[in-house]
């Protein structure tokens, strides 16, 4: 059973209001969510369950990404690059558990912020759980185009032509996620905001290998199958390059809600 989400909070970050909560005792647990997402939206969508991981005795902190939710935004696109967005979390983590060295957990987007934040701050994390690790590298530039496309459209024919697109019965469903409520997966930005949030993520990409290598914190990486926009070449590479990995695939949705319970076994090592 998933978390109930409590009381929101938020905080002043960077020129933004980030909301955020927090769900159960002891030592931090940062969710990073996915782009158009929020907080608490994948897993309502019932596409995971991190409610393990706060009765396991972590403090759970879900937060809504700059634009994204409950948070503001801003119209810079450079706001929204994965780099910018790591800055926010750390400046978050400044205000919400300072001084305190937490776990991340991410999701896509997420999981691109925590890399970064974790190379710019590698003593602020104790381990990762990196799940649905993006397109990098060399299969970017192809994601990137579709991202400006999708801009594009929003701001000539609305959010909902976007939001028809991502749910058309046309375009085949990752195995993974059969049985998933794609309806209460709607995208969670604004119209106004939206084109520059993509504009943001076609702008971005995961640092060089070189640089992942010299990241030492303890990974465990949760790639699923069957989605070019997430393919496993990525987190393969990453399991090539990071110092202390592993790597666990998801092809099915019972496997992905029970990412909870292997993350907390994971963070309690």
């Amino acid at each position: 059973m998933t978390d109930v989400a409590p009381k929101p909070h938020d905080a002043e970050v960077r020129g933004a209001r980030l909301r955020w909560t927090e769900v159960g005792d002891g030592p931090t647990v940062v969710w990073a969510h996915g782009m158009t997402s929020s907080g608490w939206a994948q897993e309502r969508s019932g596409m995971f369950d991190w409610s393990p991981v706060s009765a396991a005795g972590h403090r759970v902190v879900r937060y809504d990404a700059r634009g994204h939710g409950e948070s503001s935004g801003t119209t810079e696109e450079a706001a929204y690059t994965w780099p910018e967005l790591a800055q926010d979390l750390l400046a978050l983590l400044d205000q919400i558990a300072p001084g305190e060295q937490v776990d991340g957990m991410g999701s896509s987007m997420g999981t691109a912020t925590l890399i970064y934040a974790a190379l710019a701050e590698p003593q602020r994390f104790r381990r990762l759980v990196l799940t649905s690790a993006p397109t990098a590298w060399q299969t970017r530039p192809a994601q990137a185009e579709l991202y400006r496309s999708f801009a594009t459209l929003i701001e000539t024919q609305g959010l909902a032509a976007f939001t028809q697109v991502a749910e058309s019965a046309d375009l085949p469903v990752p195995e993974p996620f059969v049985g998933l409520d794609r309806s209460a997966a709607a995208p969670q930005v604004s119209e106004a905001l939206a084109p520059t949030i993509l504009r943001g993520a076609a702008i971005s990409d995961l640092p060089p290998i070189d640089a992942i290598r010299a990241l030492e914190v303890p990974v465990l990486l949760l790639p699923w199958s069957d989605d070019p926009g997430h393919p496993v070449s990525t987190s393969q590479a990453l399991l090539d390059a990071l110092p202390d990995a592993r790597l666990q695939l998801g092809q099915k949705l019972t496997e992905l809600q029970g990412w909870g319970r292997i993350a907390a076994e994971f963070l309690a090592e």
